[in-house]
């Protein structure tokens, strides 16, 4: 139960880093560079990925995430890590999920 917690902290983490201030700056730069499509979207976010700024949230929120699925009390566990982690888990693979479909299905047009 140990490595699912470590595992679901570390997803819940890289996913708060990027779709928190990594989507924003993202979709910041879609309009000076005058790129269309998801391309810029992709590039925003690959960018995102080597900011100092992403990787200081990421760190912060695995800490935060890992020291609330230690707590004793299960009532704060539930409240405190797995509604979050499980929630933002979910809305980072079905956002990744809906560009990959929008990448696969608008490729040829």
């Amino acid at each position: 139960m140990a490595v699912v917690k470590i595992v679901l902290s570390g997803l819940a983490a890289t996913f708060v880093a990027l779709l928190g201030p990594g989507f924003v700056t993202a979709l910041r730069y879609v309009s000076p560079q005058k790129a269309t499509g998801l391309a810029a979207v992709a590039g925003g976010l690959l960018e995102a990925i080597f900011s100092p700024l992403f990787w200081v949230l990421a760190i912060f929120s695995f800490a935060l995430f890992f020291t609330a699925s230690r707590l004793r009390s299960k009532v704060l566990q539930v409240i405190l890590f797995w509604a979050p982690t499980v929630i933002i888990s979910t809305l980072g693979f079905g956002l990744f999920a809906l560009l990959a479909y929008a990448w696969l299905h608008f490729r040829k047009g």
